[in-house]
């Protein structure tokens, strides 16, 4: 019965951490001087199932775990990359201060129009991992009351 419970707070846990770096992307669009001196990088969140990636690695021993212990763990974060396959934007500004030689500014990589449909997205599910959670919750109050008779 918790384990329901758990699965579905850990998707909401890493729902709600991404939806919190969608906005920092969404905050720093314009940024085009950190404090290392570069424009600023969209990041990126990666989840894997929680305890994936324990032993070896080949099929046979994946799908044997699997079969025989196919019991939902949840999921976790595994990690926060930067953006370094989308190109950054290069705007034609000469009195920028952060102008290049030619007069370019190079903006960061973050797509207004992405980034906001990505929030749409963990939003989403996020949505959907709270109504999992509550099903879970009324079931197992209806378990309780049957019990109570």
């Amino acid at each position: 019965m918790f384990t329901s419970f758990n699965i579905n707070a850990s998707g909401m846990t890493a729902q709600r951490y991404r939806m919190d770096i969608i906005s920092e992307n969404v905050a720093n669009a314009n940024t085009t001087r950190t404090e290392d001196g570069t424009p600023y990088r969209r990041k990126v969140v990666t989840f894997e199932e929680k305890g994936a990636g324990v032993g070896s690695n080949s099929f046979s021993s994946i799908f044997n775990e699997r079969r025989t212990n196919y019991v939902g763990n949840g999921v976790k974060v595994t990690s926060v990359k930067e953006d370094t396959w989308t190109e950054m934007n290069m705007v034609y500004d000469p009195s920028h201060p952060d102008a290049d030689e030619n007069g370019y500014v190079t903006y960061p990589n973050v797509n207004i129009v992405t980034e906001m449909t990505n929030l749409i997205d963990a939003s989403r599910a996020y949505e959907a991992n709270a109504t999992a959670f509550t099903a879970s919750k009324s079931m197992a109050m209806k378990g309780l009351e049957i019990t109570q008779q």
